[in-house]
């Protein structure tokens, strides 16, 4: 059985304190229709940038309580479905992303979706890439906002969160309450002016649960890699972090030391940017799973 949840059970924070929209039993599979990370204000051409309520950007479908997870424990969400709208949105303008300096005004372009393909323009389209930028966790003691990033997830907007990948999540409260949205239907890495190709949709999640795996931060695995990703008030601060936790995560499961883990980053590993534009940075440091293997890593 398939459990579902609306698009109208949906939050704007991830919190504590937050009403389980459904509860679930680990090992189910949950699907959760999503709004656009404009709450789908933005429908034709002629919408205005200018008329959107910015109080209702970034919605999150859920949250959902997984029954038995407790502080100490991680989610372990695969993504086994993406299915996304027609058209995306995307929107840029004075003082957003990273040239927002360079901009006067809010500048928006409705894009269809045709044939595998998001439309920009008559010259160019982008093969479409579904991936989710919000999935996340509440966090121990605060609400924080689903544009923000953090150790419980949130607005990663990490372009590896996408159909097959597997998300662990720290469980920091009683139950983890579950949320995920801000679909894309394609996005670049840096995601640079504040927006990718944003899409509602609908997201198919099989959520296990890891006893006593204790993360410091969110985690992605595919076929060929495991990634760690970190958020940060800087980019800099944001690599770091990411890089130290890998090296961590390595040195205890396989016994090698710092230098050679390390080295072993530097010669076959990868730090990529996730995002740029959100209150907290987002990187990631990625080593290909054959890599591990050699030396025996399991993460549980």
């Amino acid at each position: 059985m398939i459990h579902f949840v609306s698009k109208e059970d949906h939050i704007f924070k991830f919190s504590p304190k937050g009403s389980p929209a459904l509860t679930v039993n680990p090992g189910t599979s949950i699907r959760l229709e999503t709004m656009d990370c404009f709450s789908n204000q933005i429908r034709k051409p002629e919408d205005r940038m200018e008329e959107v309520d910015w109080d209702k950007i970034n919605p999150a479908t859920g949250p959902v309580y997984i029954t038995g997870a407790r502080k100490g424990d991680s989610l372990k969400v695969k993504v086994e479905e993406i299915k996304i709208d027609d058209q995306a949105v995307m929107l840029t303008g004075k003082d957003l992303g990273v040239l927002g300096h360079k901009l006067e005004g809010l500048h928006s372009r409705v894009l269809p979706i045709k044939e595998g393909k998001v439309i920009f323009d008559h010259k160019t389209a982008f093969e479409v890439a579904p991936m989710i930028g919000v999935i996340g966790v509440a966090p121990e003691d605060k609400e924080i906002n689903c544009g923000t990033p953090g150790v419980h997830g949130g607005n990663m907007d990490t372009s590896l969160i996408r159909e097959n990948a597997v998300v662990y999540l720290p469980v920091w409260v009683e139950g983890g309450l579950l949320a995920a949205g801000d679909l894309h239907a394609v996005m670049g890495d840096g995601e640079v002016c504040v927006s990718g190709a944003e899409v509602a949709g609908e997201v198919q999640l099989n959520v296990a649960l890891v006893k006593d795996l204790e993360l410091p931060t969110p985690l992605v695995e595919n076929e060929q890699l495991l990634a760690v990703i970190y958020s940060d008030e800087s980019l800099d601060e944001a690599v770091a972090g990411s890089v130290e936790i890998m090296e961590e995560l390595i040195g205890a499961r396989t016994g090698l030391s710092t230098a050679d883990i390390v080295m072993i980053l530097s010669a076959g590993g990868r730090v990529s940017i996730s995002q740029v534009v959100d209150p907290l940075k987002t990187a990631r440091c990625e080593i290909p799973k054959w890599i591990l293997d050699n030396y025996g890593f399991s993460l549980y």
